[in-house]
């Protein structure tokens, strides 16, 4: 019974394919990665364009700097990792669980300034008294 069933079928029943849960996973991680850093580099052009009018501004653009290179980090990290040999060298294994570590240190980093970095808001850039010239808020 088990030679006429396809790969992945026991009892008659679809079983789970590790290697394919695992790579759909790693696909959903790197495009949400993709998109955090896209969504940071937006709201870097944001307050730059705003400028120092914007009652955060020298706060938003370090945090969104430092989120920037902690996830341009992070990536050369997991890119150097792929290239070691861990199946066969206990050394590189070491290198690549040590670099595994760090890449997620800087991740869970870069993820803490996003979360700092949006309990001050991007909306409005500007406070009333610079929006409106003056010291009240009333809109006239």
């Amino acid at each position: 019974m088990a030679a006429i069933l396809p790969t992945g079928l026991r009892n008659g029943m679809k079983g789970l394919d590790a290697n394919r849960y695992a790579t759909k996973k790693t696909v959903a991680q790197g495009m949400l990665d993709i998109a955090l850093l896209t969504s940071n580099a937006s709201q870097l052009k944001y307050v730059l364009q705003v400028g120092p009018k914007h009652e955060f501004y020298t706060l938003l653009v370090v945090l969104i700097s430092i989120s920037i290179v902690l996830q341009a980090s992070a990536g050369i990290l997991a890119i150097l990792t792929s290239f070691l040999d861990v199946d066969h060298n206990t050394k590189q294994k070491k290198i690549a669980d040590w670099l595994y570590h760090s890449s997620v240190g800087m991740m869970t980093g870069a993820v803490f300034c996003d979360v700092i970095k949006m309990n001050f808001g991007l909306d409005p850039a500007l406070s009333f008294q610079d929006y409106y010239g003056n010291k009240t808020n009333k809109i006239a």
